[in-house]
């Protein structure tokens, strides 16, 4: 099994958690001083451990809850302007690659796909 997608997913993952708590607090948050929508990157934290290690039912459930990212950033991207309009695209960026990663991840490991042997 190729580990490309589960790479995919783990650094995308991690850095989706990163790029969501900078944003609240430092780089463009709503209130200054940060905000309480710091709390998106919490869903992100409970899949982080099976992702890591390559888990396929963990990836599969994953890849829904990317979907919500990027509905999210989607949505920031073309209400918000200047510094939280760029980190929305980054989000979708990092949320699409995440989805990504976990779709190529689960298919790959999928036990249709393992080898067979012939008796």
């Amino acid at each position: 099994m190729n580990p490309w997608f589960n790479r995919l997913a783990s650094i995308s993952l991690v850095g989706l958690i990163f790029l969501c708590i900078a944003w609240e607090l430092w780089l463009a948050p709503l209130r200054p001083g940060g905000s309480m929508l710091v709390l998106k990157a919490l869903p992100l934290l409970f899949p982080l451990f099976g992702i890591l290690r390559g888990k396929r039912y963990t990836h599969q459930w994953t890849s829904l809850l990317s979907l919500i990212y990027v509905a999210e950033g989607a949505v920031r991207a073309f209400s918000d302007q200047g510094a939280s309009q760029a980190l929305a695209m980054a989000e979708v960026f990092l949320a699409a690659l995440l989805f990504a990663g976990c779709l190529g991840h689960a298919r790959a490991s999928a036990p249709s796909r393992a080898v067979k042997s012939v008796d």
